[in-house]
């Protein structure tokens, strides 16, 4: 028998010489040749999925064809969103003992009746963590579902994934957090504007040992598409405008993210899964229109350069330079790649690009996993953040899952239902055969259980709550994150100002008007304070009108637009308008006559063109705060600091800062650091800033950094690599 295990927190842990450690809440551990195995299957017998010494694949292939259908489709579900804990007040809904947490009296890391019944009853191992209220609170979770799904059949662990976590700023799309208690660094954009793939990869490496602290596995990421349309809304998630740095800034991530170093496949206990996304390049989407929603569901390729945005997925996350080899997974996207496939259905539904492209030609065979929710019916809404099953709408929910399976797909995003994977499975049988059937299914099965065994997940899933406190968030970690930041703020203009090591700011408020959210509510005007005085007292003094100010300090964002209005289809309209990029409303004059895709069974029409429309910003407000505050100060400076979600037509704005930083999501402290002197810009643009909107209507949205940039009056253009870095 197993002597002397050392006592943990819920768990107890076995030491091997030369081997993993072995971490049990109540499974039994085998003995043999004195080292020690978790019997998970509860035989008495060392099984070789259970023998830490055979390769991952072969203890994957073991395991797998010991499960029963129904235990593999809950493997190639997700789960939905999970908060650690559930509040009352949050986005999501669930419940502890039948009551709300508040009223529950349960412990932050209590498990909901939703997650023992996901977990047990659907058997599903790969859970999405959203937020987590403290780094005790994930750790004591994390042992509390291992613990959990180590008594049910086979003992498979649970792997963890989450979103971007680690941005300095707000989050402006998707469900990433603010940083919180980890290390703070720039959004990936911002990542890319320091132009250097070794402090990307130190960041991976980082992210991977606070992520593995908090009981996380897997990385919604890194989203390596090139951003070739300055409109997208998910442009400030991508590493930029090129594909050669996209290219070299998502392969350095990934190796960092995925590698334990001195493990002889380089897999190990400080390995995180990347699933690089979104296959085959997000980028080109029509007139920037994002496909979370079905008026934004068309990619188009009027450049006829698909192969760009192939790049950093074959050349980068598919070739990596590290012993892992490749990234453990890849995610497409939910837009229809216009006649890139005849049948012009969504990426996961294209047999051309998941089964011919992704997986014959290329030879990726890793983990496909859909994106989030694109199985389900679709809403009747156009205007709508429903399920995205785009171009197969008139199949049932299992014969979309179906073909998603036959194209080579593994795994559901956000799909939490295990009955439409079974129905799937017995169509499948239909057709085919249950001996190919299983064996498809099984290979899936495979593909998913490597990533737990490739990460020690089966031989210690648990966490030493005084380590992971140590860990996430270490002052080293900070500190790097931090220099990151700095050196991703952009200098664009600076007339004989910077730096300012004293003085007093003068710091108006600003406001933004009623804007369409992320999640297509209505959000109301909101009014917002300026830099925070708390942070800006560190450095200056605090003025309250500009006649007692030695300078103006402001913090604006980029134009805040919309590429469709209900109310424009309510009226006779379809619904689509220019997303712009100015502050002033923008009138779509030279754009296309015609759009290039179009058609959507909620519409009587294909043409999606807005030529002759208008779009307005919700903060055209921020330019009238800039000029106002200008004319108000007179010959004293005023300094700009623009949070660049989008590029931005600076024509504008320009002109009436005497200082402008662009940010891609730095921590305020940061800016006042270059502001001040006390530290010197290094950031270069990853992006082009648009001479005007002409420009950007004329040009294709599938070719990078093919529109014409703006110059300034100090003659400086601010195209893809300017930055300006002496003060």
């Amino acid at each position: 028998m197993p002597k002397a295990p050392m006592q943990k927190d819920g768990y107890q842990l076995y030491y091997n010489q030369g081997g993993p450690a072995i971490g049990t809440a109540g499974v039994p551990v085998i003995e043999r040749d004195g080292l020690y195995f978790r019997d998970l299957a509860r035989t008495g017998e060392l099984l070789p999925y259970e023998d830490w010494r055979l390769p991952a694949a072969d203890r994957a292939e073991d395991l797998a064809a010991r499960l029963t259908i129904r235990q593999i489709a809950g493997l190639m579900m997700y789960s939905p969103h999970q908060m650690v804990p559930f509040h009352a007040n949050g986005p999501f809904a669930a419940t502890y003992a039948g009551a709300s947490y508040e009223e529950s009296g349960a412990e932050p890391w209590a498990l909901t009746d939703q997650q023992r019944e996901f977990l047990d009853r659907d058997g599903i191992r790969h859970v999405l963590v959203m937020t987590q209220d403290s780094t005790e609170a994930a750790v004591r979770w994390n042992n509390a579902v291992q613990s959990y799904v180590e008594a049910l059949p086979f003992g498979i662990p649970v792997n963890f994934s989450s979103d971007p976590r680690h941005g300095a700023s707000a989050a402006a799309s998707e469900y990433k957090t603010q940083a919180g208690a980890l290390s703070k660094w720039p959004e990936s954009l911002g990542m890319a504007a320091t132009f250097d793939p070794n402090l990307c990869r130190r960041y991976g490496e980082i992210v991977a040992k606070e992520y593995r602290a908090l009981g996380i596995c897997t990385a919604l990421g890194p989203q390596i598409d090139v951003g070739t349309d300055p409109r997208w809304l998910r442009l400030e998630d991508t590493f930029g405008a090129s594909p050669d740095l996209v290219t070299a800034m998502g392969k350095s991530y990934c190796d960092g993210l995925q590698t334990t170093e001195g493990s002889r496949d380089g897999w190990g206990a400080d390995s995180v899964c990347a699933m690089v996304k979104h296959w085959p390049g997000g980028g080109p989407c029509e007139a920037g229109r994002d496909a979370h929603y079905p008026f934004g569901k068309y990619s188009v390729y009027p450049g006829n350069a698909l192969d760009r945005h192939l790049k950093p997925f074959l050349d980068g996350a598919f070739r990596l330079d590290g012993p892992t080899g490749q990234a453990a997974a890849v995610m497409p996207y939910y837009s229809v790649p216009w006649n890139v496939d005849p049948e012009n259905v969504g990426n996961s539904y294209s047999r051309r690009i998941i089964r011919d492209m992704l997986r014959d030609q290329y030879g990726y065979d890793g983990v496909v996993c859909t994106d989030w929710g694109i199985t389900g019916d679709p809403e009747p809404d156009i205007d709508s953040f429903g399920a995205r099953c785009y171009g197969v709408e008139a199949l049932t929910e299992a014969e979309r899952h179906l073909r998603i399976i036959e194209n080579g797909v593994d795994q559901f995003g956000g799909n939490s239902r295990i009955e439409p994977i079974l129905e799937a499975y017995r169509l499948g049988c239909e057709t085919y055969g249950e001996t190919a059937m299983r064996a498809r299914m099984e290979r899936s099965a495979v593909r998913l259980l490597l990533n737990l065994f490739r990460c020690g997940l089966f031989e210690n899933p648990y966490l030493d709550l005084q380590e992971s406190l140590d860990t996430v968030g270490a002052p080293e970690y900070t500190a790097l994150g931090f220099e990151a930041q700095l050196r991703s703020v952009v200098l664009l203009k600076n007339s004989g100002v910077l730096p300012l090591p004293t003085g007093k700011a003068y710091i108006p408020g600003r406001r933004i008007g009623p804007r369409k959210n992320f999640f297509r509510f209505m959000d109301a005007e909101r009014a917002l304070p300026g830099a925070a005085h708390s942070i800006t007292e560190r450095f200056y003094g605090i003025a309250e009108t500009p006649e007692e100010a030695d300078f103006a300090l402001l913090m604006i964002e980029s134009p805040l637009s919309d590429g469709y209005d209900a109310q424009d289809a309510a009226n006779g309209g379809n619904g689509y308008r220019p997303i712009s990029l100015q502050y002033r409303p923008y009138r779509a004059d030279e754009a296309r006559a015609h759009s290039i895709a179009g058609g959507d069974f909620r519409e009587s029409f294909t043409d999606r063109g807005y030529r002759g429309k208008t779009g307005c910003a919700a903060n055209e407000s921020d330019l009238d705060l800039v000029i106002e505050t200008k004319r108000r100060m007179g010959s004293k400076p005023v300094v700009v600091c623009l949070r660049i979600h989008n590029p931005v037509v600076m024509a504008e704005l320009e002109p009436y800062a005497d200082v402008l930083i662009a940010d891609f999501g730095v921590q305020q402290e940061a800016l006042l650091e270059v502001i001040s002197g006390r530290a010197k810009p290094g950031g270069r643009l990853p992006v082009q800033l648009p001479k005007d909107m002409a420009a950007v209507e004329g040009h294709c949205e599938d070719l990078p950094l093919d529109i014409e940039p703006y110059t300034d009056t100090a003659g400086n253009r601010y195209d893809f690599g300017f930055g300006l870095t002496e003060l």
